[in-house]
């Protein structure tokens, strides 16, 4: 908006990216809602909204395993970006949060504008309709969906399957990170962390 810079230099570009090495576009091309409107406002809203869901519900204490669906979703959508003609993928992101929200809360219940009243699962959709109604490009939604489901599916249904397993794992060096790690049981604390601090006054009785 002060046009310090220009979506010019934050678009993926593939030719840019590995023969220019203009390497920032692969991060860049998701942070780029386009100028200030309903659309960024909206997008800014369900993006801050499901992401803080998503934190506070199902990855409440995993934030290596947060931060790994980020990664993941992010990686897959730059190889499906090579494929098709998009430039900025933040909105399929935010999609994909959405997705994946949706499919883990099956049973709530949304009032979308006072509208639609329908069940979580199909708001990906009910967002998809109103993104052609609004005269935008449904492939970005679309894109959005198919990566929260290969997520979903990898990480929720999969592994539950028989036969199944977990075939995505987060590597250790992002747990190490931003896991805190658990308690040791056989810890003894310093008389300084206990409760109460140091046991002033509890010597020993004299001729006990």
């Amino acid at each position: 908006q002060l046009e310090l810079i220009t979506p010019f230099q934050l678009y993926f570009n593939p030719e840019l990216i590995f023969k220019h090495f203009q390497v920032w576009r692969l991060i860049t091309n998701y942070l780029f809602f386009g100028p200030v409107g309903f659309n960024f406002l909206f997008n800014m809203i369900f993006l801050y909204r499901y992401c803080r869901m998503l934190e506070e519900g199902s990855f409440r204490g995993r934030t290596a395993d947060f931060v790994f669906m980020f990664l993941f979703g992010g990686l897959l959508m730059t190889l499906f970006g090579l494929f098709v003609n998009l430039v900025f993928l933040g909105q399929a992101f935010t999609i994909m949060l959405v997705y994946v929200w949706s499919r883990r809360n099956p049973y709530v219940r949304m009032n979308f504008f006072g509208l639609l009243i329908f069940q979580a699962p199909f708001l990906p959709w009910v967002l998809m309709g109103f993104s052609l109604l609004l005269g935008n490009s449904i492939i970005v939604d679309l894109l959005g969906i198919a990566v929260g489901h290969i997520y979903f599916f990898l990480e929720d249904v999969f592994p539950n399957q028989p036969g199944g397993g977990r075939l995505l794992r987060t590597p250790s060096v992002l747990k190490a990170i931003f896991d805190t790690p658990a308690d040791d049981p056989n810890y003894n604390p310093l008389p300084e962390e206990r409760p109460g601090g140091f046991p002033w006054g509890e010597g020993q009785r004299l001729g006990g």
